[in-house]
């Protein structure tokens, strides 16, 4: 019998749509909970674009992440990152998505307040088994107190 190269799968649809929404609430979670070596190991196959030059690789994100964010005793930066209004378009095994983010954040001497708002646009690419991203720009649209989520507007 002929060996043949196996041609994975197409994605389906709905899985993957599914699998997306995850990556981008994940991404949520752990910025929201300070860890910024899961941000690096989520992101590494990508380039994230913010206010700066991007920045590509695990280790790398994670360093930015760690310089840019404030983190209190309880190691997180105190935010509540919520995603919405998210588009997804599917293109066999690479996708795009568009969503618009709004970050609050609360300390015992600031009240719950939004900070941020913007927009996400990532890409993402599947191996045939699971979906990672490969790219996130992120769009800040209108700002508020940030004096105590980025290091650079506290200094």
């Amino acid at each position: 019998m002929p060996l043949t190269p196996s041609v994975p799968a197409r994605p389906d649809p709905a899985a993957s749509h599914r699998a997306i929404e995850n990556l981008i609430a994940r991404y949520a979670e752990l910025v929201d909970g300070g860890d910024f070596a899961g941000l690096g190991e989520l992101l590494a196959g990508a380039t994230f674009t913010g206010s700066g030059s991007p920045v590509s690789g695990a280790d790398a994100i994670e360093e930015m992440f760690r310089r840019t964010l404030i983190v209190y005793g309880d190691g997180t930066p105190r935010t509540k990152h919520v995603t919405t209004n998210v588009i997804i378009e599917l293109d066999d095994d690479t996708a795009a998505a568009r969503s618009y983010v709004t970050v609050y954040q609360a300390l015992p001497e600031l009240p719950l307040q939004p900070i941020a708002v913007g927009r996400y646009h990532d890409r993402f690419a599947c191996d045939g088994t699971s979906w990672r991203f490969t790219e996130r720009r992120v769009h800040i649209d209108l700002v508020g107190d940030v004096s105590r989520h980025l290091r650079a507007a506290a200094g």
